[in-house]
C-alpha cells in the first residue's frame, strides 16, 4: 500500500483543528465584551468544514496516509453532520454560552470535540481510532462541568470515571486485535484476522466493540448520559446526545465490517441494539425532567441505529440505511433541545402546562419533534426507521424487526408524556411569566421552528426519495 500524503484531502479536518486553536488564542487575548468574534469565527469554521466535506463528494473515494484514513460516503456524512449540528448547538445556545467567564473556551472544547468525532467516523487504522475517541471524549468532560453546579460536577466525574474504563476497554482491545493481526489498519487486519485464536479474537472484539458504545451512547457504556444531560446547559446536552453518535456508529460499521465469520459479531450488535432501545424507552417512562428524559430517549435511538450494524455485511442497504438514520435523527434530536433551550428553568415536563396557548408554534414543534422520534409519518425519521427496519429484515433478522416495532410502541407512551403537559392550565408562577430576554428568545425559538420545519420537509423529501426506489 503506497503512502498517499494528501493533506488536503484533510481540508475539513484542518479547518476545525485551526479554528479551535485561534479560538483559544483569540479568547485569551480579547477583551470579555468582544468574545463575540470567536463565536462568528467558531460558526464560519464549522460552516466551512462542512462545506469542505460536501466537496469531497467530487473526488472518487480513497485511503491516505498509508491506509490510516478513508474518504468515502461515510467519511463525507460525519464531516458534514458533525459540524453541522455543532453550528446548531452554537445557535441554540446563545444566552448559554454569550458572555459566560469561559465563553471562548467553550467554543474551542466544542470545535476539538467535533474534529474527534469526525476523526472516529473517518479512520481505519486502530491506533488513530484510539486518538479520535480521546480527543472526543476528553473536552466533554469540561463541557459538561461548564455550569459549575453540584450536580454538574457529579455528571462529570461520572463521565469521566465511565470514560475511562471503557477507553481502557477499548484501548485492551486494539491492543490484543493489533497483536493477533500484526498491524493496526482495518484493511491488512480483516485478511489476518481470520486465522486468529477465536477465543483471543472474540475478547478483542468484544472489548473493542464495547469500548465505542461510550461514545456511541449504547449499552452498556450509556450510564453517563442522563446525568450528564440533566446536570449540563441545554446546549451542552444537546451536543452530547446528538454529535458524538455520529462519529461513534460509523466507527462501529467499520469494525463490525472486518470481523471474520468466526465470531458472531453481527449478533452481538443485535443484542445491544435490543437492550439499548428496551432500557432506554423503561427508564424514559418513570422520568419527569425534560432533559433527562431526553438522555434516555437517546439511549433509545441508539438501539435503532445499532440495527443496520447488525446486518451490515448481509444487506447492501445497510450503509445507506445508517446514514440516512444518522442525519434525521441528528436533526430531530436538535429540534428538542432547540426548543427546551428557549425555556431553560422549566426543567419538570408540569412546568410546561400552559405552552400551546402562550407559544403555539414552540409547542407545535415539539410535537414534530417527538412524533419523529417515535417514526410518526411524514416525519423525518419515519423514513429512517423504516429504512433501518427493511434491511434489517432483510438481513435476516426479523425477530430483531419485531422487538424495534414492539419498542416504537412503547416509546410513544412517555413522547406522549412530553406533550401532554403543554395543553393543560397552567397555576400561578412568576417563573412561567417570564418570557426572557426578547432578543435571546426570538433567535433561539427562531432556530427551533425553523428546524421543525426541516423535520417536517426531510420526512416528505425522504418519503418520496424512498417511493422511487422501491419504483
Amino acid at each position: 500500500m503506497s503512502m498517499n500524503m494528501d493533506y488536503l484531502a484533510l481540508l475539513p479536518e484542518i479547518v476545525l483543528l485551526t479554528a479551535a486553536v485561534l479560538v483559544l488564542l483569540g479568547g485569551s487575548f480579547l477583551p470579555r465584551t468582544r468574545q463575540v468574534i470567536t463565536r462568528w469565527l467558531t460558526l464560519a469554521a464549522l460552516a466551512a468544514s462542512a462545506t469542505a466535506g460536501l466537496a469531497a463528494l467530487a473526488r472518487a473515494p480513497e485511503t491516505i496516509f498509508d491506509g490510516s484514513y478513508t474518504i468515502d460516503a461515510s467519511t463525507t456524512v460525519v464531516r458534514m453532520a458533525a459540524p453541522l449540528a455543532t453550528l446548531v448547538v452554537i445557535l441554540i445556545g446563545r444566552h448559554e454560552f454569550t458572555g459566560s467567564a469561559r465563553e471562548s473556551e467553550t467554543y474551542a472544547l466544542l470545535l476539538l470535540a467535533t474534529l474527534g468525532t469526525v476523526i472516529i467516523g473517518g479512520t481505519t487504522d486502530l491506533l488513530v481510532l484510539v486518538a479520535g475517541y480521546l480527543l472526543a471524549s476528553i473536552p466533554l468532560y469540561a463541557l459538561i462541568g461548564l455550569s459549575r453546579s453540584g450536580p454538574a460536577a457529579e455528571a462529570t466525574l461520572k463521565t469521566y470515571l465511565i470514560g475511562a474504563l471503557f477507553g481502557v476497554l477499548l484501548m485492551a482491545g486494539v491492543t490484543l486485535l493489533t497483536g493477533l493481526a500484526a498491524t493496526s489498519n482495518y484493511l491488512n487486519m480483516s485478511k489476518s484476522l481470520g486465522n486468529a485464536p477465536v477465543a483471543a479474537l472474540a475478547g478483542g472484539a468484544v472489548a473493542l466493540l464495547i469500548g465505542l458504545t461510550f461514545k456511541a451512547g449504547a449499552v452498556p457504556g450509556h450510564f453517563w448520559i442522563p446525568d450528564a444531560s440533566q446536570a449540563s446547559g441545554v446546549a451542552v446536552a444537546a451536543f452530547l446526545t446528538t454529535v458524538p453518535k455520529i462519529g461513534a456508529l460509523v466507527a462501529l460499521g467499520r469494525l463490525v465490517e472486518i470481523m471474520p465469520d468466526t465470531v458472531d459479531v453481527p449478533l452481538l450488535i443485535a443484542m445491544l441494539a435490543v437492550i439499548s432501545m428496551t432500557v432506554g424507552n423503561l427508564a424514559a417512562l418513570a422520568q419527569n425532567n425534560v432533559r433527562r428524559l431526553l438522555g434516555w430517549s437517546t439511549v433509545s435511538q441508539v438501539g435503532y441505529l445499532l440495527m443496520p450494524l447488525a446486518v451490515i455485511t448481509a444487506s447492501d442497504g445497510a450503509w445507506l440505511a445508517l446514514l440516512a438514520y444518522i442525519g434525521l435523527y441528528a436533526l430531530t434530536n436538535l429540534t428538542l433541545f432547540a426548543v427546551v433551550a428557549c425555556f431553560p428553568h422549566r426543567e419538570e415536563l408540569d412546568d410546561w402546562a400552559g405552552m400551546a396557548r402562550t407559544h403555539p408554534w414552540l409547542t407545535g414543534t415539539l410535537i414534530v419533534g417527538a412524533l419523529s422520534l417515535v417514526g410518526t409519518p411524514p416525519t423525518a425519521v419515519f423514513i429512517g426507521k423504516v429504512a433501518v427496519f427493511t434491511v434489517a429484515w432483510d438481513g435476516g433478522m426479523p425477530w430483531l424487526v419485531v422487538v424495534a416495532a414492539a419498542n416504537t410502541v412503547l416509546s410513544l407512551l412517555y413522547y406522549l408524556r412530553l406533550i401532554r403537559p403543554a395543553f393543560r392550565t397552567p397555576g400561578f408562577s412568576p417563573q412561567h411569566g417570564s418570557r426572557g430576554t426578547p432578543g435571546v428568545a426570538l433567535t433561539v425559538s427562531g432556530t427551533a421552528v425553523t428546524l421543525g420545519f426541516l423535520v417536517l420537509a426531510a420526512g416528505a423529501v425522504g418519503a418520496g426519495i424512498w417511493l422511487v426506489f422501491l419504483a
